[in-house]
């Protein structure tokens, strides 16, 4: 029986590349669930982060926040094109529908496509404008003016994700529009997202956070083995995949210094966020035709397109 009182359902956050979806989903769900980094198209998956919200008519709800990639206005490779199904599947099943705009960056003609598309989305449709710290506030209504001519949308936000400055504020208007209904997950998860995969997330974080523009845009870990020990410990070996030799020798660094110390923060964060002791050891791999490997593609969430 349905309970009168909570309300649930997805919310498919959407946008151009680095308008800081991620970090929003973070600040949300009060915890990380989605890596984060300066490089364009960090998010390759739909990472699903859940929040809970107490509303002002003394109801609970579950937002079910669906982070998905970046939307490219033109995908040329397969990865790419991938990505961008993932994104749009997102959005299409979605209770409610959130654009972020990186207001700083204005509306490009990216963000113009994706608002033609969401033209047919029948879900509600929010506008969330991130980044405003660093925004004058009359260029902020100019771009609400712009953005509500070309989609009229149920409600514009002003945030600042990174500072959680009208995060709040965005949350408790998400979680009003769901529909009632139980929860659709334990109250205390906060990710939707298997270990393998989230170990996975992780190291590619701090690959992105040290290589910079060194990294190879086509870059993949792979959790190859993950095993519970009898101390509580967990063992976790990953494959870094590259496809050149020469991307294999930025990776592992002066006497493999770097690799070292890609794996060191990583093991780091993973024992903060499971709890538990972690040793982590990490492979750099040369896989020339990995980007065309629908194995790969599936164990990351995405349908491989021919």
């Amino acid at each position: 029986m349905t309970a009168p009182n909570t309300r649930a359902g997805f919310v498919a956050i959407v946008g151009a590349p680095n308008a800081g979806k991620s970090t929003l989903v973070n600040a949300m769900v009060g915890s990380k669930v989605s890596i984060v980094s300066p490089k364009v198209q960090t998010t390759r998956m739909r990472v699903i982060g859940i929040a809970m919200a107490d509303l002002a008519d003394g109801a609970r709800a579950q937002v079910v926040l669906v982070d998905t990639p970046g939307i490219f206005r033109v995908a040329k490779r397969r990865l790419e094109r991938a990505m961008v199904a993932a994104a749009w599947r997102g959005a299409e099943d979605a209770d409610v529908v959130a654009l972020v705009v990186d207001a700083e960056r204005g509306v490009g003609q990216e963000t113009r496509a994706i608002v033609e598309r969401l033209k047919e989305s029948r879900a509600p449709r929010f506008l969330i404008l991130n980044k405003i710290d660093v925004v004058p506030r009359e260029n902020l209504l100019a771009l609400t003016s712009e953005l509500n001519a070309l989609l009229p949308f149920e409600r514009t936000f002003m945030v600042s994700a990174l500072k959680h400055d009208g995060v709040p504020d965005v949350l408790a208007t998400l979680a009003a529009a769901l529909p009632p209904g139980p929860f659709l997950y334990p109250e205390d998860q906060a990710a939707d997202l298997p270990l393998r995969l989230l170990a996975a997330e992780v190291t590619r974080e701090q690959v992105f956070l040290q290589l910079h523009q060194e990294l190879p845009y086509e870059a993949a870990v792979e959790t190859e083995k993950w095993e519970d020990r009898p101390d509580g410990s967990v063992r976790i070996e990953q494959t870094i995949h590259v496809q050149r030799d020469g991307q294999r020798a930025i990776f592992l660094g002066k006497g493999g210094a770097r690799i070292k110390q890609i794996g060191a923060r990583a093991r780091h964060e993973l024992a903060e966020m499971l709890e538990r002791p972690v040793h982590l050891f990490l492979h750099v791999k040369v896989s020339e035709r990995w980007a065309d490997d629908p194995a790969h593609y599936r164990a990351i969430g995405l349908d491989y397109e021919p």
